[in-house]
């Protein structure tokens, strides 16, 4: 199931999964984008670094490429 993006602003893009679930942002960090893991507690609250992607935290790519994005963040 490949992820979604939905552009914050210039240099912010949430990730999602197809139920909408946010896992994570990509961030344009000195001209390189870097996936920032979104993963929440068991009371609800947000845990930076955490959740289903949390193995890729601080992952980066060169653009934003949706199909090397989703090749890189999700299991084949």
């Amino acid at each position: 199931m490949p992820l979604t993006f939905k552009k914050l602003n210039e240099q912010v893009v949430s990730v999602h999964l197809d139920s909408d679930e946010l896992v994570g942002q990509l961030k344009l960090i000195g001209g390189v984008w870097k996936f920032k893991a979104i993963g929440y507690a068991a009371d609800g609250h947000m845990v930076p670094g955490g959740g289903l992607l949390t193995n890729h935290h601080n992952m980066t790519f060169t653009a934003q490429d949706a199909a090397v994005i989703n090749a890189g963040l999700m299991p084949v």
